[in-house]
């Protein structure tokens, strides 16, 4: 089990504010790759995972990966990979999918449902926790563990 190591920050933001959301959390996260987004369905997971895939310069479409498990974007920083496990029964599955090897790529990882594979988070993530204000507004937690 990996230790917090840096202080929990928030962002609050409306909707229409979300990329420079995703700016401050890019810079906030220091170069870790994966990022760990808990958040109740319809909090907007995905919604920052385009806004963040955006930022990098990608001009591909961001899905949600609900029934391919795995979605691959193309920015100018190199390959997203956007992971979405709300499907799966067990870890099993995820490991199955060769989840570790993209975990290790060294690209971006951005987990949507990642309490579903605690055992397969690596020790060093970026964890975003996302709550709903209220229709257009956002609070997110983050901080980095090691």
């Amino acid at each position: 089990m990996s230790e917090v190591v840096s202080t929990e920050e928030k962002i609050t933001f409306s909707l229409p504010q979300i990329k420079e959301a995703a700016k401050k959390l890019l810079s906030a996260a220091d170069g870790l790759s994966v990022w760990t987004l808990y958040a109740p369905m319809g909090a907007g997971k995905t919604t920052l995972t385009k806004a963040i895939v955006e930022v990098l310069g990608s001009e591909d479409t961001v899905a949600s990966p609900t029934f391919s498990i795995v979605n691959e974007y193309k920015t100018k920083n190199g390959i997203v990979y956007h992971f979405d496990f709300y499907r799966i029964k067990n870890e099993m599955e995820a490991f199955d999918i060769g989840t570790e090897e993209y975990l290790d790529s060294g690209h971006l990882c951005l987990i949507e449902w990642p309490e579903k594979i605690p055992s397969l988070l690596p020790k060093d993530y970026f964890e975003v926790r996302i709550e709903i204000v209220d229709e257009q507004t956002r609070l997110i937690y983050y901080h980095k563990h090691a």
